[in-house]
């Protein structure tokens, strides 16, 4: 019999269309403006630390929804953006340097949507659903740094060419190298400055035999845009750990990054991760030292003091065997006793260079030493944070046998604190430290005013197209205007369940376009019946044969379309990848509502039935 549906299809199209809606839900529901406070380096909070949150809020009359744990972090709800900014200032001045504060938009879901993993879309920046921070390389510590390697690779061309100097010390963009005599002096100047050709060698005009070693203005250039070019490459690596969707990071003026986070919801993790300069450092432990000459400001030449995690001191050879630069993956797990670690994986150069240390040092130890800067509360005259360097002994370990390219770092407090230590060693340590000196939600004003447009744009373009069709096609036109809307509904819904889809403005364009295509599809089956009816078949005979004739011609429009949308996706960026991933996901479902939709509803309607004339 004609136009009749087996049951399972009628079922097929009314289970998809309300799995849509559901998902599709958490989108009328909004977001509270709010503060998410979580633990520095993957460290857990407390109850403490939710009831020094709730009497900072009570303390200073800060009126909020609610203070609640969500997700492993504490969140801080309110009624709007003002008061969300007075209270992020005075929790972060109850909880101290120990805790990230963080702005975060948190959706009011309902908590049984929840349960079933509904959550509304996320926002690009332009409809108020992002983070934007702003952030200045410290150029001095990059010099620092660079100067520091240059100190150790003139003792090491010395000491290999057999030329006796006094002492190498660093300055701010300099080094001073103290020769024994004047001949030596002057052998030193032809070997460095023969394998330096980018510093330039003076000789100092006391009389000392010193040799000062400068960079040339080209190569400190050179050094200040490397530092702020490989940060950004380093960040675009950390951004991508995070699974955000359609981000930017580019550089502005000088030494400024600015880093713009569409649709991120835990944004005290993307600050702690994006934020941290953390890097690792394998040094010799000094077994001969005395620890409390050591602890008392006599450490042996050579060696200093550091501290571990539990405040311990520990005497360690100032000589780096290895750095965070030669690693290049890093994963955490858990060993046969279900502590947390990290396994390492290093370049070939800093293969050798472990397996020549370990090969020479077994039985001694070695220990792991996490360094990253943190802000100090300080600025410069002139506004500038004041980055203090923070370093830690993660592990002492015995040397067993020669290491090579792979190994393990253990004597990690938490499985948490393991995950993000391997993600900042995989996406690269930082070349120089940053600090953050804006952060900020996009503000709702422009947002929403943009969300309130593009909804008018869609709503009003919706019942236009439905109030045309309704007259135009009369009952078949009401057919396709319920099409219409459960095709909005499955582009809401869908939009919803992607992980990393990203809803934009030029998406809410692209879901306009759609509608306006759905459209489409069902004038060629509509007008396909009429021509039928009007050739004489019977209006059971027309209905079949619309749907028929017309599926070949519909395919065909929306193939040609989707493969133009897959092209955008694949070589546009942001606003173009935006509207490329709406409009492919309201062509399939566009497709879906006005063939297999509007023939369920019509076979329902009409199937099977005595009917004379058709309302079309």
């Amino acid at each position: 019999m004609l136009n009749r549906y087996p049951l399972w299809k009628y079922l097929m199209v009314l289970f998809a269309i309300l799995i849509a809606a559901v998902y599709a839900l958490p989108n009328i529901y909004g977001e509270d403006p709010a503060v998410q406070i979580t633990g520095a380096r993957g460290a857990s909070v407390d109850m403490s630390t939710l009831d020094t949150v709730t009497n900072a809020l009570d303390t200073a009359h800060i009126p909020h929804k609610s203070v609640a744990f969500e997700n492993g972090s504490i969140l801080a709800r309110f009624k709007d953006t003002d008061t969300q900014l007075t209270a992020r200032d005075a929790i972060k001045e109850a909880l101290g340097k120990d805790k990230i504060v963080a702005l975060n938009l948190a959706p009011s879901t309902p908590t049984w949507l929840q349960a079933i993993g509904a959550a509304p879309m996320k926002l690009g920046l332009d409809l108020r659903g992002g983070v934007h921070f702003l952030m200045e390389v410290d150029m001095d510590a990059a010099m620092e740094k660079l100067v520091g390697q240059q100190e150790d690779a003139f003792r090491t061309e010395l000491r290999e060419a057999r030329i006796r100097y006094r002492a190498v010390r660093s300055k701010p963009q300099s080094v001073d190298i103290t020769l024994r005599s004047e001949e030596q002096l002057e052998k030193a100047q032809t070997l460095l400055s023969g394998k330096h050709q980018d510093m330039v060698f003076t000789e100092a005009s006391s009389g000392n035999h010193v040799l000062t070693a400068t960079f040339t203005e080209a190569r400190l250039q050179e050094i200040r845009n490397y530092a702020v070019e490989q940060n950004i490459t380093i960040l675009r690596n950390r951004v991508n750990e995070l699974g955000v969707a359609e981000p930017l990071v580019q550089r502005q003026g000088a030494s400024r990054i600015v880093v713009e986070l569409p649709g991120v919801q835990d944004t005290a993790r993307a600050k702690e991760i994006l934020g941290a300069t953390a890097t690792l450092e394998f040094r010799q432990v000094d077994e001969s030292a005395d620890l409390s000459a050591a602890a008392a400001g006599h450490a042996p030449a050579g060696s200093e003091i550091k501290y571990d995690q539990k405040g311990r001191p520990v005497v360690l050879k100032k000589r780096v065997i290895l750095s965070g630069s030669s690693i290049t993956d890093a994963s955490s797990s858990t060993d046969q006793y279900g502590r947390p670690q990290v396994n390492i994986s290093l370049d070939s150069e800093g293969g050798s260079k472990m397996a020549a240390f370990s090969k020479k040092n077994i039985g001694k130890l070695m220990a792991t030493v996490f360094a990253e800067y943190k802000d100090s509360g300080k600025k410069t005259p002139k506004g500038k944070v004041i980055l203090q360097k923070h370093e830690e002994v993660i592990n002492q370990a015995t040397i067993q046998s020669a290491l090579g390219s792979s190994f393990r770092i253990t004597g990690i407090d938490s499985a948490s604190e393991a995950h993000n230590l391997a993600l900042l060693l995989r996406a690269g340590a930082l070349i120089a430290p940053i600090s953050i000196v804006e952060e900020r939600t996009i503000g709702p004003s422009m947002g929403q005013q943009n969300i309130d447009m593009g909804v008018q744009a869609c709503v009003w373009g919706l019942v236009a197209v439905m109030i045309f069709t309704f007259i135009y096609y009369r009952k078949f036109g009401l057919i396709a205007d319920i099409a219409l809307i459960a095709n909005l509904v499955l582009i809401i819904g869908i939009m919803s369940l992607i992980p990393g889809a990203t809803m934009t403005l030029p998406g809410i364009a692209g879901i306009v376009l759609t509608v306006g295509m759905a459209v489409d599809a069902n004038v060629l089956i509509f007008e396909r019946i009429r021509e039928e009816i009007k050739d004489g078949r019977n209006p059971q005979q027309a209905i079949h044969q619309g749907y028929a004739n017309a599926f070949s011609t519909i395919a065909d429009a929306n193939i040609t379309t989707l493969i133009t949308a897959i092209i955008l996706f694949a070589v546009g960026t942001g606003a173009i990848k935006g509207f490329a991933v709406t409009l492919s996901i309201g062509i399939l479902t566009s497709m879906f509502t006005a063939i297999i939709g509007t023939r369920c509803i019509v076979n329902l309607m009409y199937g099977g039935k005595r009917i004379k004339k058709l309302s079309i």
